[in-house]
């Protein structure tokens, strides 16, 4: 459409990551990994998009081999030599200090790009902004050459003076304020500074999950990861495909969010007391198996005395049914029924003293607290009533 600017958003790519948590699936995410990065470039040819923003930890880390950069690189060329624009910010783990990945390797040269080329550009503190005279567009990017920063990146900024383009989009790798969560963060913004930039649209990394807003007249939106880069990341798989737009006078800013990434993430609550046992549990994961599935299941309610169930023998059983399963088990055991000793003895005090820190455990969200207090009290009301105990 005449006058539309559309860009592509992506952020969080985590190219080689060594993903401990996944143990020998580590490798395979890897791939996965650059797989989405692959799909995000396909999706920006197939689109014919204006540009793709990159907003922070395109790499896992300032370590990488040569090899790596030139494969990232690789794709990268396909955009270029289609003459759309790359922008890139560095993030948090591939922070631009002085062992930066990308102070080591000059990737619009690795590109086989000229030194005046604005298709392949990484911002830093030294070039904070490129404007696209031909698309009317400035970016700007929010860099510190430290992984913590001394200030908001967004500290006293404004694009409304800047007429050096009809758009103005910002790059950020950090996290919107949020009182008591996000206080310690290495690098902090806020609301009200998102609105003081004027900018037509705020593109963010470091959040994994796909996230949007709107403040004054600025839109803001986190990509989310293109692929997972931990296993309980279930909004991350997608990139953003942003249309700028004028129409009459007033500026549209729309958000398209498009599937990159193969591996999905999904919870399941499976309350015990439902469960004849483990077989049980065991087909009823097994009906919902798929190679490209993290599925999280999470044992609740009251389980029976003569149901037991190992965890972890469920998920090695149906480990090659998924790419990963975890399942925890954080049911309770049922107490025996009847009259509770009197409140003036021993025994009563003892059971209300349990029942009291089960609550407090439980108010204050300490759950394996909470359930081993359970199995006390339903050992001591075992005792207290005279009954064996199997060991």
């Amino acid at each position: 459409m005449l006058g539309m600017l559309r860009v592509l958003h992506t952020a969080d790519v985590h190219l080689g990551a060594r993903h401990a948590d996944l143990g020998n699936q580590a490798a395979a995410q890897r791939e996965r990994q650059f797989a989405a990065f692959r799909a995000t470039v396909d999706l920006a040819l197939a689109e014919q998009v204006d540009a793709l923003l990159i907003a922070g930890d395109l790499f896992d880390s300032n370590t990488q081999p040569r090899r790596s950069v030139e494969r990232t690189v690789a794709e990268l060329k396909r955009l270029t030599d289609a003459a759309i624009r790359v922008v890139v910010i560095p993030g948090t783990h591939d922070v631009y200090d002085r062992a930066s990945v990308y102070r080591a390797y000059d990737l619009a040269a690795m590109a086989g790009l000229p030194t005046d080329s604005d298709r392949l550009v990484v911002l830093t503190p030294d070039r904070p902004d490129v404007v696209f005279g031909i698309l009317d567009l400035a970016v700007h990017g929010f860099v510190f050459p430290t992984k913590r920063a001394p200030r908001s990146p967004l500290a006293g900024f404004s694009a409304a003076a800047d007429g050096r383009a009809r758009w103005h989009v910002g790059l950020i790798h950090g996290s919107l304020a949020i009182p008591g969560k996000t206080d310690t963060d290495e690098v902090v913004f806020t609301t009200g500074e998102i609105a003081a930039s004027h900018l037509d649209y705020l593109a963010l990394g470091h959040w994994h999950s796909t996230q949007r807003g709107q403040t004054g007249g600025t839109t803001w939106a986190y990509s989310g990861a293109p692929e997972p880069v931990a296993v309980d990341q279930d909004r991350a798989g997608s990139v953003l495909l942003v249309a700028l737009e004028e129409r009459a006078g007033v500026r549209f800013v729309t958000l398209e969010e498009r599937r990159v990434g193969r591996t999905r993430f999904d919870r399941l609550e499976v309350d015990a007391g439902t469960l004849a046992g483990q077989p049980a549990l065991v087909e009823r994961l097994a009906s919902l198996a798929d190679p490209d599935l993290i599925l999280d299941v999470r044992l609740i309610g009251v389980r029976r005395d003569d149901m037991d169930v190992v965890a972890d023998e469920v998920e090695r059983e149906l480990a090659d049914r998924f790419f990963r399963l975890r399942v925890r088990d954080v049911a309770t055991a049922a107490l025996p029924d009847g009259p509770l000793p009197p409140p003036d003895t021993i025994a009563g005090a003892l059971v209300r003293d349990l029942q009291a820190s089960i609550a407090e455990a439980e108010a204050s969200e300490r759950l394996d607290e909470s359930l081993e207090l359970r199995d006390a009290l339903r050992l001591a009301r075992l005792m207290l009533d005279g009954r064996e105990l199997a060991l």
